[in-house]
């Protein structure tokens, strides 16, 4: 391995300069520096993630708590899609990422209890159960944390816009000719709580009213529940003209729900989804949804959770709102 005595006596300078310049002081010229990174470069060195620990106290390793209700993991398109944005912000400031759970082999520990056992500089936590002790434990700890969809009094919040989100959709159903709208949401959060707020604020702005029967507790990212209720939906003896399910992976089951009643869509029944994923544009017909940035998420999480380890006297409590968009698919019919 390249040691830095090993640059220094190539380039005929101190260890102390070679250190300089690959840590980029401005105490030394450029040409020195320049000289100094090319061959560092060339005889292949790269520095010890250890020893830089040792000088700055810190590891460079960002951690990751993510645990969904479906235990679907990295195959939920829409926190896949978040958490690859964190990671691509992350390693560009010279950050590693690692996930954190409650196992290290046959042994049990918490959330931060792992994360002080992987010596994590922060952790990131985008995960349905909020409430769970071993979340709260981590959250009022000694770590630095940022949420993303969940709001804490002493965290920094990155937040996807629910409110405006479901305000738009509902809106464009409207303006479709749509009065009998029904929703199936996902399970208890903060998420689904902004969702169906706006859901039955939008209405009655509307001057919409609908059965309690319309409106259905489902579960995220989950299918077999929605084609349940999808065909309880249908099943009423005034049944709505439009659906709006969980997120745009649920909405397959009711795909299939329909399909199996012998209906199609969008001439018998108009659906909408939410989350605005890859699968959304790939479906026939196309949904109608509502898409989430999740760039934009896994980038502000990623900046400000590195802001508050790098800067942690200038560090304030912020609610990062990320607005998401409209689109319009061919899921849902135009009435007269």
């Amino acid at each position: 391995m390249v040691s830095l005595k090993d640059i220094s006596v190539k380039c005929g300078v101190s260890i102390a300069t070679v250190s300089k310049a690959l840590n980029n002081h401005n105490d030394i010229s450029e040409a020195t520096k320049e000289k100094i990174l090319k061959v560092a470069k060339e005889m292949g060195y790269y520095p010890n993630s250890f020893a830089r620990a040792l000088k700055t106290n810190r590891t460079y390793n960002l951690g990751v708590l993510f645990v969904d209700e479906a235990q679907s993991g990295l195959t939920h398109e829409y926190f896949a899609n978040v958490l690859d944005s964190f990671k691509v912000e992350a390693e560009s400031h010279g950050y590693d990422i690692t996930f954190i759970n409650k196992h290290m082999g046959l042994k049990k520990m918490s959330y931060y209890e792992h994360s002080k056992y992987r010596g994590v500089d922060g952790v990131v936590i985008a995960c349905i159960d909020f409430n769970d002790p071993d979340v709260l434990e981590l959250i009022n700890g000694d770590l630095p944390v940022v949420t993303i969809d969940h709001v804490f009094d002493n965290r920094t919040a990155i937040i996807s816009d629910n409110v405006k989100g479901m305000r738009d959709l509902i809106t464009y159903i409207y303006k479709m000719g749509h009065r009998k709208i029904a929703f199936i949401h996902g399970a208890d959060s903060s998420v689904t709580r902004n969702r169906v707020g706006s859901f039955y604020k939008t209405l009655n702005e509307l001057n919409i009213k609908i059965p309690d029967d319309y409106v259905k507790s489902g579960i995220y990212h989950d299918a077999e529940t929605t084609y349940s209720l999808t065909k309880e939906l249908l099943a009423l003896k005034d049944r709505p003209t439009c659906i709006i399910f969980p997120d745009d992976f649920s909405c397959i089951g009711g795909i299939n729900a329909i399909k199996d009643m012998g209906l199609s869509i969008p001439d018998d029944i108009s659906i909408a989804g939410y989350d605005g994923v890859l699968l959304s544009q790939v479906l026939n017909p196309r949904l109608t949804t509502l898409k989430q940035d999740t760039v934009a998420l896994g980038k502000n999480a990623a900046i400000k959770l590195i802001e508050a380890i790098e800067n942690p006297k200038a560090s304030i409590i912020e609610r990062v709102v990320v607005e998401g968009q409209l689109i319009p698919g061919e899921s849902v019919k135009k009435l007269n």
